[in-house]
């Protein structure tokens, strides 16, 4: 199902054992286009950090409750390996993570979700040429900063990224909705990613 991120925003994460928060946004790669991370506000209850949840630890996204349910406990993410709140993710960080919950980690080989690409049954998973994985260089970017972002056509700028329309059983982002309105007034349109760089 197809949903867009902005609507995602302030969806309510149940854990096993109680809410852990809310999605404030969320890490995609700029490869696979597939979210790898979303981040979740705690309020008061883990401050000075973000809290980070992998799309392996969600099993349904309720869109008329506005919820999101994740297969963790609150115990499970508090004492999950701790990044700052004004620092990106690294792939050190990623390892220790990925190592912490036990999961397969995306980069381990050329599938979108690595050598677990069959974690969503029957669904297509894609997979990057043998030259594009030895051009990866594997940097996550976060939602907030690509808004905004200006899309360069072969001719000209063409508008700006004002959301993104996610699959929410795949988690990959599948359109960016640019407003065009600086050059055609009152449009906006969804283009697909494929021959975009973020």
């Amino acid at each position: 199902m197809l949903i867009n991120a902005k609507t995602l925003k302030g969806y309510q994460l149940d854990g096993s054992e109680g809410v852990v928060g809310k999605v404030k946004e969320f890490y995609f790669d700029d490869q696979h286009w597939t979210v790898r991370y979303l981040v979740a506000d705690t309020g008061n209850w883990l401050t000075g950090r973000q809290v980070l949840l992998s799309p392996y630890a969600m099993f349904l996204v309720n869109k008329k409750a506005e919820r999101i349910g994740i297969n963790l406990s609150k115990k499970q993410v508090e004492d999950s390996p701790s990044l700052g709140s004004d620092k990106p993710v690294s792939r050190q960080f990623e390892k220790t993570y990925y190592g912490y919950y036990g999961w397969e980690p995306y980069w381990s080989n050329s599938y979108q979700w690595g050598a677990s690409s069959n974690w969503i049954p029957g669904k297509e998973v894609w997979k990057l040429s043998d030259k594009e994985v030895k051009g990866w260089d594997l940097h996550l970017r976060s939602s907030n900063d690509v808004s905004g972002h200006h899309i360069q056509a072969t001719d000209g700028e063409i508008g700006h990224v004002v959301d993104f329309i996610l699959d929410d059983e795949m988690w990959a982002i599948r359109y960016l909705i640019i407003d065009t309105k600086n050059w055609w007034v009152g449009k906006k349109y969804c283009y697909h990613h494929n021959g975009l760089s973020a």
